[in-house]
């Protein structure tokens, strides 16, 4: 009887080990018949719409693009810096004609009245133009010039043009010169009326705004015989 109990007992334990066995594997099971093991997240998700930035704050990248399109044309860029050097050189002459585009205009050019350079009775003085803008621009042509009083008005006629000299364009770099002559008799010779000017007006070719020069040169020819001031065609250089 007591080897009966106990055979008993063994198979109840048996039983009951069998039973919490087939438990567990039922909580473990994934469905699909096999046991998977635990599976982790890292618990970090990109922000919508970007990656998470190089230092880990989660802050989306920047979309937009970090490069500055660049080019040598000033109108595509805006910031393009000029390679020309102000050296006051003269320019280049060509024969071609000067497109609108490339005129220098008036607010891009200063003026001055060079030395004279005395001779056989003539007073002859160097009118420049010089480029002080930041383009290359061009002139072409007889420059406008007429003395003034000190009040602004005209003294003696318009200057004639030489004729006889052949008309080029004058490409000026910044800082380069073109120039015309400003030739008279002297007054003491020929005789003529004169007057005191103030200042030399100057108009660059194809501008109607004049560039205004101290004239400091004495009295100037106004009237009467041999009283022509002449102007010769702008060339390259500073006539000096």
């Amino acid at each position: 009887m007591a080897n009966t109990s106990q055979s008993l007992r063994r198979a109840a334990l048996l039983v009951s080990a069998i039973a919490v066995l087939g438990l567990t594997t039922t909580a473990c099971d994934d469905g699909s018949g096999t046991v998977s093991s635990p599976q982790t997240q890292s618990g970090t998700a990109a922000p919508a719409g970007g990656d998470p930035s190089a230092d880990g704050s989660g802050t989306p990248a920047s979309s937009g693009g970090t490069g500055t399109a660049t080019g040598s044309d000033s109108a595509a860029s805006g910031s393009s810096t000029s390679t020309s050097t102000s050296s006051g050189s003269g320019g280049t002459s060509t024969n071609t004609g000067t497109a609108s585009s490339t005129r220098c205009h008036t607010s891009e050019l200063r003026a001055k009245v060079g030395a004279n350079d005395p001779g056989a009775g003539q007073e002859n003085f160097p009118i420049v133009l010089t480029n002080s803008s930041g383009r290359t621009c061009t002139v072409r042509g007889y420059p406008g010039a007429a003395f003034l009083n000190a009040s602004g008005t005209q003294l003696g006629d318009d200057p004639q043009r030489e004729s006889g000299s052949t008309v080029t364009t004058v490409t000026l770099k910044p800082g380069q010169s073109a120039w015309a002559g400003l030739t008279f008799s002297n007054p003491e010779v020929s005789g003529a009326k004169t007057a005191t000017a103030s200042w030399l007006a100057v108009t660059p070719p194809d501008e109607q705004d004049a560039l205004h020069v101290k004239w400091t040169a004495g009295a100037v020819p106004v009237s009467g015989n041999s009283s022509s001031v002449r102007l010769t065609v702008l060339s390259a250089g500073t006539g000096s």
